[in-house]
């Protein structure tokens, strides 16, 4: 409460402040540094959003998305790092390290500016001066809300702020399906909505706003670049660069592609590995029972939430898959030791 108190004084009074959150942001990123910087704004306060990546399309909507520096834009990037350098504020969103924010850590790490750092996800990092914190939420767009009404101002929430907070919760829970949709998260929903969030509109947004291109890249990969371990209760795509480049693939286009292995019958265990310029990106998720996040940790150079995790991998997209494979037949009886436990209990 001490720090509380201490972080509600520091925004009393206008200053210089910079949010930004982790490459490639999601909606929870984008959603809760969007709607923080619309809140700080009514404060008074000079605030700069800076990612560290493009983000997609499908996010374009938000409040203040016309304002936001990507600094991985050449027309972009001196701008943030003097908005940054300048910063008497930096609060950093949806990430528990600075590794997250790829170059652009190494301006945060050289400002003199007071850190914040507002996360959900497991072993945050000390890199901050106040820290709100809570791996039981289910996003970070959680957290901003709850830190906004402690801070005595539910009031300057106004339906462009909700907008972007309900975003973030809705899509880190998977449309509310994912075990992480606690009854928290519904009461906040429900105030959100009550506070003007459209919350028909953002599912189609988000959900329901494709170009063609992802439409056939999306066909393609189900048919063309599914892997199906039945024995194995696993299932996975890999995608490579030459797959990527056939459908012109924007950032997002393979957003949320894994849940289509995930949602197969008897598949517990879902994975997509897309080949980059700079290695493979790797994305994991599970059922309930089984944590892939560990997994992510130990062999991936990764980590997240119990049943969402990512990681990379530095060898080739075959490589890599086969790597995959073999650990998973390596650690099947250890992954599914809990899923065992619960059979035993009931």
């Amino acid at each position: 409460m001490q720090e509380l108190e201490s972080f509600k004084d520091r925004i009393s009074s206008p200053h210089k402040v910079v949010i930004t959150t982790h490459h490639k942001p999601d909606a929870d990123a984008l959603g809760s540094s969007l709607g923080m910087a619309n809140y700080l704004k009514k404060k008074g306060h000079e605030v700069t959003v800076v990612t560290p990546s493009d983000y997609p399309s499908f996010l374009h909507w938000m409040k203040g998305n016309e304002q936001v520096l990507n600094f991985e834009d050449p027309q972009h990037r001196d701008i943030a790092i003097k908005k940054v350098l300048e910063a008497d504020t930096i609060i950093c969103l949806d990430f528990s390290c600075l590794k997250r924010l790829h170059d652009l850590a190494s301006f945060v790490t050289k400002s003199n500016a007071y850190i914040v750092n507002i996360d959900h996800h497991q072993d945050p990092k000390d890199f901050s001066d106040f820290q709100y914190w809570s791996t039981s939420a289910a996003a970070t767009c959680e957290l901003v809300y709850e830190l906004i009404v402690k801070l005595g101002d539910r009031d300057l929430i106004d339906k462009d702020i909700a907008d972007c907070l309900y975003a973030g919760i809705m899509t880190d829970t998977g449309g509310f399906r994912h075990p992480n949709t606690t009854k928290n998260v519904h009461l906040i929903t429900a105030e959100l909505i009550d506070l003007g969030a459209d919350n028909s509109k953002i599912s189609r947004l988000i959900y329901d706003t494709n170009s063609i291109n992802r439409l056939k890249f999306i066909g393609f990969a189900i048919t063309r670049r599914l892997t199906i371990l039945e024995d194995l209760q696993t299932a996975y795509f890999a995608i490579s660069k030459k797959d990527l480049r056939k459908y012109n693939s924007q950032t997002g286009d393979t957003e949320g592609l894994v849940n289509y292995a995930l949602s197969l019958d008897g598949v517990k265990i879902a994975a997509l590995f897309t080949e980059r310029e700079d290695g493979v990106k790797i994305s994991f998720r599970s059922t309930e029972e089984i944590a892939v996040n560990k997994f992510a940790a130990d062999h991936f150079e990764g980590g997240g939430h119990k049943n969402a995790s990512g990681g990379k991998s530095n060898l080739s997209l075959k490589e890599t898959t086969e790597k995959f494979e073999k650990l998973i037949k390596e650690n099947q009886k250890l992954l599914f030791n809990q899923l065992e436990l619960i059979h035993e209990k009931n």
